[in-house]
């Protein structure tokens, strides 16, 4: 019961602090002495969540162009959110208002009538409806924008109060034609306004008979075998009372093989009449070929008519059990060629690696590089690091270089001390092929800058290498990190799972051969264990 409870206040709280609705109208009619506001729809929201968007009002007209609004602007007018309240709206209102919240701007036009002297409403701001007789209607005051502030509602009919409960639910009869209007009562900073929304209900008569049709197309073809029976079903929405019958030609109505019959009418669900005729014929033979059977559904104010032509059915060119064969040919092909796709799509790398091996590529031969990859990772190793810093000296170099024959460049194992370290850098990512990035939690705080901005711009600037992201740290956990690496291709982002020898047969290790250069396996030692990882299914 608790639970209950607390629910049922919630939701009440929601509805209580539930804001107004947006107005999608440029063009705005208001009568004056009354509150209104304007809230423009799908306002943009910040790009940042500490950022705090503002929103400014302007309010113009032909003579004196545009003028900010503020809190001196007047005292009738408030700023709530997005909001813009006028408490009430006046005369002087009138004019052209637009609302800016960055690059965000909306307009309205707003015309403020005066206020009717012998009418409880304006005529500008009356909606319509038409209530068929016998038919329900519904009148429920709600003004869900202002529903906190309201303290009471009335309801009127033709400016006479009928009801102090602001509904009503009933059969319409003529006599409940007129102007109905709901004033709801506000309180807003010590005072009592009126905001007024009239409808004028119209009641019409009973409009229960339809216009007759027949289902389908006007004219159907209908191929039949000479000496077979026939069928031509004829179906129609009408009135009880209307005539729906076949025309047939005078020498058919005497032929024993030509016989008319109706079924059982049926009554739809939106109180239709639903029924159908049906047209028999026995023995066909020529003479009922290319003849127009007509079925006509008519009453006094409309006739609809559908005609039937039977026509000899062709015989088909190809044999119903060949037909069967080459379609199920064709369609156990097609599954054939979506299974062989999908299975190329799971094992890409492992079918690249293959083909590598089989046709003996090699794309390093020509490009004058010097290196086929710059390994840029932490240089120093403390106790929380040493496992990114042993992998990048010596575990990549003991698979790639030793087992398949690539050339890393490792800056502390293979540039003399001494050098300009920036030109260095910049000339050694320049000769590799590839930049791989042992990316760790500190992999930004010592000295890898300038390798990681040198290199992304040879990758995205130059196009000159590629980048191999090894994540020991998910790049979306580095808030520091270049945007454009957080968004590199996902089939370009590895992730080592540290414990298994470095030559097992593991997808890291193939997806790394595969983001790599083709070329020749020419390894210095350990030659076996790269063809088994290599030809490893």
């Amino acid at each position: 019961m608790y639970h209950e409870e607390l629910i049922l206040i919630l939701c009440v709280l929601v509805v209580k602090s539930a804001s107004k609705s947006c107005i999608h109208r440029s063009k705005i009619h208001v009568v004056e002495g009354e509150p209104f506001y304007l809230k423009p729809c799908d306002v943009s929201t910040p790009v940042h969540k500490n950022e705090t968007a503002t929103m400014r009002w302007f309010k113009g007209n032909a003579s004196h162009g545009y003028r900010e609004l503020n809190t001196r602007s007047s005292p009738r007018i408030t700023f709530r959110g997005y909001t813009l309240e006028f408490w009430p709206v006046e005369l002087e209102d009138e004019g052209t208002y637009f609302s800016q919240v960055g690059n965000d701007r909306r307009n309205w036009t707003l015309n403020v009538t005066k206020k009717p002297k012998h009418s409880c409403f304006s005529e500008k701001l009356v909606t319509s409806r038409d209530v068929e007789v016998k038919k329900s209607l519904r009148i429920a005051c709600e003004n869900p924008n202002y529903g906190e502030l309201i303290n009471d509602t009335t309801l009127y009919k033709n400016c006479k109060e009928i009801s102090k409960t602001p509904k009503i639910l009933k059969d319409a009869e003529f006599g409940d034609e007129g102007y109905y209007s709901c004033v709801f009562s506000v309180y807003h900073n010590g005072k009592q306004y009126n905001i007024t929304k009239t409808v004028n209900i119209t009641v019409i008569e009973e409009n229960s008979k339809i216009t007759p049709a027949i289902f389908g197309s006007k004219c159907e073809k209908v191929g039949v075998e000479l000496g077979k029976d026939v069928e031509l079903n004829c179906s129609a929405l009408l009135n009880e009372h209307d005539l729906f019958y076949w025309s047939i030609r005078k020498e058919d109505s005497s032929d024993p093989n030509v016989q008319e019959y109706k079924k059982e009418p049926m009554w739809t669900s939106e109180g239709k009449l639903h029924a159908s005729i049906i047209l028999r014929i026995q023995k066909i033979t020529e003479k009922y070929l290319d003849v127009l059977y007509n079925c006509t559904v008519a009453n006094e104010e409309a006739t609809d008519t559908k005609s039937f032509v039977l026509v000899r059915k062709e015989t088909p060119d190809i044999p119903g059990h060949v037909f069967t064969r080459g379609l199920t040919v064709v369609v156990l092909t097609s599954v054939a060629a979506v299974c062989v796709v999908i299975l190329c799509v799971i094992y890409k790398v492992d079918l690249v690696l293959f083909y590598r091996r089989i046709a003996e590529r090699d794309e390093t031969l020509t490009d004058g590089k010097t290196y086929d990859a710059f390994v840029s990772y932490l240089k120093e190793c403390h106790p929380e690091n040493g496992e990114e810093y042993a992998f990048a000296v010596e575990t990549l170099p003991r698979v790639l270089e030793k087992q398949f024959g690539y050339k890393l460049c490792i800056f502390e194992r293979d540039v003399m001390p001494g050098g300009a370290v920036v030109d260095e850098i910049h000339s050694l990512i320049e000769k590799s092929r590839r930049l791989i990035i042992v990316l760790s939690k500190s992999y930004l705080a010592n000295g890898t800058r300038l390798e990681l901005e040198s290199g992304l711009h040879e990758a995205l600037v130059e196009r000159k290498i590629k980048i191999i992201l090894i994540e020991f740290t998910p790049a979306s956990n580095i808030p520091i990190l270049p945007p454009s690496l957080k968004l590199l291709k996902s089939y370009r982002v590895l992730k080592w799972k540290a414990g298994g020898p470095p030559t097992s047969n593991t997808r890291f290790w193939k997806r790394l051969l595969y983001l790599m250069p083709a070329k020749a396996v020419k390894p210095w030692r350990e030659e076996s264990e790269a063809q088994h990882v290599l030809s490893a299914p």
